[in-house]
């Protein structure tokens, strides 16, 4: 390539990416490491239509960015993560939709002495069909055998491989003869950019009931807080309130100072009679609703109500009734 084909296509490519930067509201910084040609083209095909990859040096990707600061200054949150191989996924889909289509396109891989391996690695107890004259891999790696008619089989699965640990040349060559392709490679997601923001892709996966179970978490410990100290916030002035009117209420029943709200209480403390009445005919509208409630609240139902007849029955046995 000489000296002006090769500035073309730089420039085509600052081109590119800066159309792409101006299109694209969200974008992924994928990891490329152990992905081949083959397989990128064929991510490519997979995300045809839903989002476009583009890889490159990240000295370019740095500059062309930098370049286009004064347009969209967000895009300099995206600096520091161009880093090792990289590349980006432009998409004005769903993020969670086109991160399930981009992570599917995994390729086997076997494990290659000092890779790190990205996953825990476990063989299980089988018959390997290796000769005896292989059991010196078993014995370095400390793995119980036996000779199974002529042939090596392991007694107990085996933890062979560490995640995040490095592969030693010994776990790799069993491996290799137990044709065990235990890691599989593809685009990694490193970090989302959305309309300016830049996040870890976990944070793709909370929902809204994450969202609301958290914020009623966080507003239950403020109340908690302003009630224990007697700060007034609009989380805790309903319960100080209510607990004002409570008192309010107590004082009431136990003085001769009445109010509107504390009339009906006291008139019920005197006049039980008018007070049962009252429960009398609520009695038919508990009923109806009883009747309507779900079949299969019923047996439960029926088992309180048979532990409150016997709780009644033993009450009334040992002369502690109510109403006698």
């Amino acid at each position: 390539m000489g000296r002006e084909d090769k500035a073309t296509w730089k420039s085509n490519y600052f081109l590119k990416l800066i159309n792409l930067l101006d299109e694209y509201p969200k974008f992924f910084i994928v990891g490329a490491d152990n992905v081949g040609s083959k397989q990128m083209q064929q991510i490519r095909i997979g995300l045809r239509g839903t989002a476009e990859v583009l890889m490159g040096k990240n000295t370019m990707m740095r500059k062309a960015i930098r370049g286009h600061l004064d347009s969209n200054p967000a895009l300099e949150k995206v600096l520091p993560h161009i880093v090792d191989n990289i590349g980006f996924v432009f998409t004005k889909g769903d993020l969670v939709d086109v991160r399930d289509k981009l992570l599917s396109n995994k390729k086997p891989a076997a494990a290659k002495a000092g890779a790190l391996a990205p996953v825990d690695v476990f063989v299980p107890a089988i018959n390997t069909g290796l000769g005896p004259e292989k059991t010196s891999f078993f014995q370095a790696l400390q793995i119980a055998t036996k000779i199974t008619r002529g042939t090596i089989e392991m007694l107990n699965e085996v933890h062979i491989i560490k995640k995040d640990e490095r592969v030693g040349a010994s776990e790799a060559t069993l491996l290799g003869m137990l044709n065990i392709h235990p890691f599989a490679y593809g685009l990694s997601i490193l970090q989302v950019y959305d309309n300016g923001s830049i996040f870890h892709p976990s944070v793709l996966d909370i929902t809204n009931e994450d969202i609301r179970s958290k914020f009623i978490e966080g507003a239950a410990i403020v109340t908690m807080t302003c009630l224990g100290i007697g700060y007034p916030t609009p989380a805790s002035i309903p319960h100080m309130v209510s607990n004002a009117f409570r008192n309010l209420l107590a004082v009431a029943v136990e003085t001769d100072y009445t109010f509107k709200e504390a009339e009906q209480i006291k008139e019920m403390l005197a006049n039980p009679e008018k007070f049962a009445s009252l429960v009398a005919a609520a009695a038919p509208v508990a009923a109806a609703a009883a009747e309507a409630a779900p079949a299969e609240a019923a047996p439960a139902a029926a088992a309180a109500k048979d532990e409150s007849d016997d709780e009644s029955g033993s009450d009334d046995d040992m002369g502690f009734g109510l109403f006698d």
